[in-house]
């Protein structure tokens, strides 16, 4: 199987879904001599050859092998607190240098290929199709590399990114301990400035993952610093200094799924290690590496969904019950239908969101590099800028929260069977609980949507106000494309049970009459600052993540139908699919508020 050339739906995506006419040019801007290629043709068809190699190998090799990793895990832990590769995991490190992997994204003059992100973002799923576990570790390279191009020093950046292109090093991200879980602010691991322009780090991390890569992003808190986020610092400290352990592991998590990539507990006495940075600054530095983390999980879930469903389909069609094949009984193709259904769409969705993400990203690094923005480039960042922060917790939550539940469903098509390690459909979904934990839970995802909402609702309370008291918008009525008038109709239905919502939280127990008399308080900033009042409005902040990511991805359908009358079908079938989970959203709100 090759995950790229048997999938008929990434092809087309990777062809017609992604914003090539704006990223081409951030990265050849002098095409085609910037290149090397000919044409646009010859360059696609590179990019599709690495894709169809990065295909073949995670379809065939990393499949067959997942079964094995989940059985042997992914390291062991030595006495003096580093960590040895299991046999299977080397071996996927020595065949991903051998293809060049860790370099396809990184800049040419650290060794690398420098080829637009998505071509990266889409070969790392379909590693995770193949193996969560492969997809997480080997994840690891690419970003670790992208935080030090973006905020280390350029000493540092000469000397590691070329070592992490050569698979040499991956690193990790240090954040969790284990009386602060979510709550980062409350960490404990401190850092002790030297005269040598070091610090050295005390504390313990817990959850990290992939804490044997060899070097470490860690957050820690400067002696004397503020209290909370606002104090703390970043810091990247190697696990090996002069042959010796800088810093021990001192435990690999035995998890429920997810065997294949290590989970490690991070003991810190007297690390030496240097600031990234500014002091008290690390928290602002760590959420681009939490939100670029966040966006992978989305394509973690897509390749769990794909891999689950695949399996279910093929089970389905050879097993019999009742005189025919299940795949034909009513029930299940009607199930199935909407299983599909979800997977398409939110396919779709992640695929439009990477596109805006590589021309953030990219954008992001060249400005952080010291590059001044065209006018142009200027209004692009703005614009994909906004489409990521937006989109980052939807993806987040919707794909690890979809994955979850259709890998329940995979087990359920398997009957008994999905119970049982012979069929793969038991690991897949004890893997997909990585997905709903890491980088923020379901809930911590569904808060900062509701916060982002809040926040846009008082850079324009008139527009909120607005959606209290009209009927219709004018766009619904003058709108003539179809796909745009549903998505605008469904927009404001929307935005008028939120405000009912509000209203019902903010100003419980008044009518709508007594509430609309009070619209003026609706414009002042301490009104939206009443702790009591938002925890109320707190309490529906998942719904109201679920609503948001339907209507968004019903736009991304819409923009893509509007091109393309092929994608019509999937739009319908979308829409017929979550139109009433809005309503039950929507009756939530109005029963519980």
């Amino acid at each position: 199987m090759n995950h790229y050339s048997d999938s008929p739906e990434w092809k087309y995506l990777f062809k017609h879904a992604i914003d090539w006419d704006e990223i081409l040019p951030l990265y050849y801007p002098s095409f085609p001599t910037s290149s090397g290629f000919k044409n646009k043709e010859e360059l696609f068809t590179f990019f599709e050859q690495i894709l169809e190699t990065t295909g073949k190998w995670s379809g065939e090799t990393l499949r067959e092998r997942a079964k094995l990793l989940d059985e042997t895990g992914c390291a062991t832990l030595n006495r003096d607190g580093s960590v040895t590769l299991t046999e299977p995991m080397e071996r996927t490190y020595v065949e991903a240098r051998g293809l060049e992997l860790f370099g396809t994204t990184m800049k040419e003059h650290h060794g690398g290929m420098g080829l637009p992100l998505v071509v990266g973002m889409v070969a790392f799923e379909q590693i995770s199709r193949a193996c969560i576990s492969t997809g997480t570790q080997l994840g690891f390279f690419s970003g670790m590399a992208d935080m030090l191009e973006r905020f280390a020093d350029e000493p540092t950046r000469n000397r590691l990114i070329p070592q992490i292109i050569r698979g040499e090093l991956s690193g990790s991200m240090c954040l969790t301990e284990p009386d602060a879980g979510s709550d980062v602010g409350a960490l404990r691991t401190s850092a002790t400035p030297q005269d040598d322009g070091t610090y050295l780090l005390n504390g313990t991390k817990c959850f990290i993952t992939n804490a044997g890569g060899g070097f470490g992003l860690i957050l820690a808190r400067i002696e004397g610093a503020p209290e909370g986020l606002s104090g703390i610092s970043l810091f990247l400290a190697e696990e090996k200094l002069d042959g010796k352990q800088n810093y021990r592991i001192t435990k690999i998590e035995e998890k429920m799924g997810m065997h294949g990539s290590m989970t490690c507990e991070v003991v810190y006495e007297n690390t030496k290690a240097r600031l990234i940075g500014e002091p008290h600054g690390g928290f602002k530095i760590m959420l681009h590496l939490m939100n670029e983390a966040r966006i992978s999980v989305g394509l973690q879930s897509i390749a769990g969904i794909e891999a689950c469903l695949e399996r279910a389909k093929t089970y389905s069609q050879v097993r019999k019950q009742f005189g025919k094949p299940i795949s034909d009984l009513p029930l299940f193709k009607r199930n199935f239908d909407d299983w599909t259904t979800e997977q398409d769409a939110f396919r779709a969705f992640m695929v439009d969101t990477v596109s805006s993400f590589d021309i953030f990203q990219h954008l992001d690094l060249k400005s952080r590099g010291g590059d001044t923005l065209t006018e142009h480039e200027s209004r692009l960042f703005r614009k994909h800028q906004d489409i990521v922060r937006a989109r980052t917790p939807l993806v987040k939550f919707t794909g690890s929260e979809t994955f979850a539940a259709l890998s329940v469903k995979a087990i359920q098509a398997f009957g008994g069977y999905g119970y049982m390690k012979e069929y793969e459909v038991e690991r897949i979904h004890r893997d997909c609980f990585g997905a709903l934990l890491y980088e923020g839970t379901s809930q911590i995802q569904s808060l900062m949507a509701l916060k982002d909402h809040i926040k846009k609702i008082m850079k324009n309370p008139g527009r909120f106000v607005q959606s209290m008291v009209s009927s219709h918008p004018i766009g619904t009525l003058i709108e003539k494309n179809e796909f745009k008038k549903t998505y605008l109709q469904l927009q404001h239905e929307f935005q008028k049970n939120l405000a009912n919502l509000i209203l019902d939280c903010f100003s419980p127990g008044s009518g709508l009459l007594e509430k609309l008399t009070h619209l003026n308080d609706y414009f002042n900033r301490e009104f939206w600052n009443d702790i009591e009042k938002l925890e109320r409005l707190m309490t529906h902040a998942e719904t109201l993540c679920q609503a948001l990511s339907h209507l968004e991805i019903l736009k991304v359908l819409g923009k893509q139908a509007e091109k393309d009358p092929s994608r019509r079908g999937l739009f319908e079938r979308y829409l017929t699919l979550v139109k009433p989970r809005l309503s039950a959203i929507y009756t939530d709100w109005n029963l519980r508020a």
